[in-house]
């Protein structure tokens, strides 16, 4: 993402501000943060109003402007896009109404962890291409992940959610998400086992010592469950076809 430009204008309307303190100097300081209040309100935004968010971001920003310190060698603009991103998301997810699976929590999380470092590190926000490389997913799942919660999952395209590439011990995220839409057609044993192993990343044994069960036992519940999931995984394909 080139922001650059864009970052230069923001640091140097800020260090206009220190020296002047006037309302115009302010009012520039804002305007020069649109670009960044835009992409926050873009990328965490989904179903909700523009408007309300951008406004939500020109508030963030006079409040960086009150608490920020140039004495802690930050620059403004970084400190200014994590006000502006910690408040459009905090509006975002208080909005956010509907189920999301646990699965798309945790990707969730992981952006927002994956975004944060970035704008540390860098005072800018990331493109959706370095998050999907990221965190090995397509650039599609990011924009489809980011709308979970906000719209009805069945409005959510899971089709476009996938990882980019197979890592080893690691279920990836469709076969997650499909894994979900399974359970309820499993007991409650398999159930509690699916989430010990695929989202709770127990082993087989560490599921058995929770659950009083053998490890063979375990072994089992899996194979029935892998089972169901091949019956869910054909299912989709021949809906798809």
């Amino acid at each position: 993402m080139d922001t650059d430009k864009r970052s230069l204008s923001l640091e140097d309307a800020a260090a206009h501000f220190f020296i002047d303190g006037g309302e115009a100097a302010r009012g520039e300081v804002v305007k020069a943060a649109y670009g960044l209040i835009r992409y926050y309100a873009n990328f965490y935004g989904g179903a909700c109003d523009r408007e309300d968010l951008f406004q939500t971001g020109c508030l963030a920003v006079l409040k960086a402007l009150a608490r920020y310190d140039p004495a802690r060698n930050v620059r403004f603009t970084t400190y200014a896009s994590h006000c502006i991103l910690g408040e459009i998301r905090h509006l975002v997810r208080s909005e956010s109404s509907y189920y999301r699976p646990g699965c798309i929590k945790e990707l969730q999380y992981r952006v927002d962890t994956a975004m944060e470092e970035y704008v540390k590190e860098f005072g800018e926000p990331p493109s959706s291409s370095f998050l999907a490389k990221t965190l090995n997913v397509r650039e599609a799942s990011i924009r489809e992940v980011m709308r979970a919660g906000l719209v009805s999952f069945e409005e959510i395209d899971t089709s476009q959610i996938h990882s980019l590439a197979y890592q080893s011990f690691q279920l990836p995220i469709e076969d997650k998400l499909t894994l979900e839409k399974a359970l309820p057609t499993l007991s409650a044993l398999q159930q509690r086992v699916v989430e010990m192993l695929y989202f709770g990343n127990l082993t087989q044994q560490e599921a058995a010592l929770k659950l009083g069960l053998t490890q063979r036992k375990i072994s089992r519940i899996k194979e029935e469950t892998l089972k169901a999931l091949r019956r869910e995984l054909e299912k989709g394909k021949s809906s798809d076809s």
